[in-house]
């Protein structure tokens, strides 16, 4: 997948854990040949170290060749995504695709919200290059979780969260987190089916980020500013931020929160609750 986006994700680099089980291998490849693209998809109980060599043929390409296939695996990740839509719409799961550059909070947001709003049944996928050490954090707050590994990949798509909600097996009348691997740039690109999207962006990062990485506010529904109670040690224009947000989008919506001392989550939990009862 991520030949879309030019970060070099190798095909067998893409693992799924459950905290203390074994990881299932999974992933998915991607050739053209002439005119025609094709996948390959294979998912694997055990992980293992040999190579594949699936076709000897030459693989070379021209710039359109390649403006090609990336419209093509683009559109064939919309496709999975709107299954993905549809099946938690029929469930009535909420998902949430959290997305935010490395550090701004993502997973301390949802420790404390699922530790301090209990009255909602929660499901958590987890996205990063390595580690399960979020994953692990979750696992500790008693909420069902699943790791995704992404190798060197930058970014989930809609096939990773199929394979993950297989596993996970949300019930009914349910939310559900994606937290997205951190990266303001090619996860903007991959629809994963879910409702809203929400972009993080915290007080140490500079007030700047919407103007920086456009797409990504451009493509969310909801921007968070984490760790307000910083703000009296950083240069940070809380209203500048705001504003160069709204230049890009001007349908987002705002949260202020420190996920460390509690501020402004009573209105995230507002905001969480009214969505439940839709």
């Amino acid at each position: 997948m991520c030949d879309t986006c030019g970060c070099g994700q190798p095909d067998n680099g893409i693992t799924i854990h459950i905290p203390g089980e074994e990881p299932v291998h999974q992933h998915s490849h991607i050739h053209s040949h002439g005119d025609i693209v094709h996948t390959h998809d294979h998912t694997h109980d055990h992980l293992h170290d040999d190579t594949h060599d699936h076709h000897p043929d030459d693989h070379s390409h021209s710039h359109s060749r390649e403006i090609k296939v990336e419209q093509d695996i683009l559109q064939k990740n919309n496709l999975l995504a709107e299954r993905n839509r549809g099946f938690f719409e029929a469930k009535n799961i909420f998902a949430i695709n959290l997305v935010s550059s490395p550090g701004s909070g993502k997973t301390t947001l949802l420790e404390r919200t699922i530790r301090e709003l209990t009255d909602i049944s929660y499901y958590i996928i987890e996205g990063d290059q390595q580690t399960m050490n979020d994953a692990l954090r979750i696992k500790a707050t008693g909420a069902p979780v699943v790791q995704i590994n992404t190798g060197t990949g930058c970014h989930l798509d809609a096939h990773m969260v199929s394979d993950a909600v297989k596993i996970l097996q949300p019930s009914g009348h349910s939310l559900l987190f994606i937290e997205n691997v951190g990266n303001l740039v090619c996860p903007a690109l991959f629809d994963l089916g879910e409702a809203n999207r929400m972009v993080i962006m915290s007080v140490t990062e500079g007030d700047d980020k919407p103007l920086k990485y456009p797409n990504m506010f451009s493509s969310s529904q909801i921007c968070m500013i984490n760790k307000t109670d910083l703000l009296p040690y950083v240069d940070f224009d809380m209203e500048k931020a705001k504003s160069y947000a709204l230049q890009v989008n001007h349908h987002l919506s705002f949260f202020e929160v420190s996920t460390r001392t509690g501020e402004g989550m009573k209105e995230w939990y507002a905001w969480l609750k009214k969505k439940m009862t839709l």
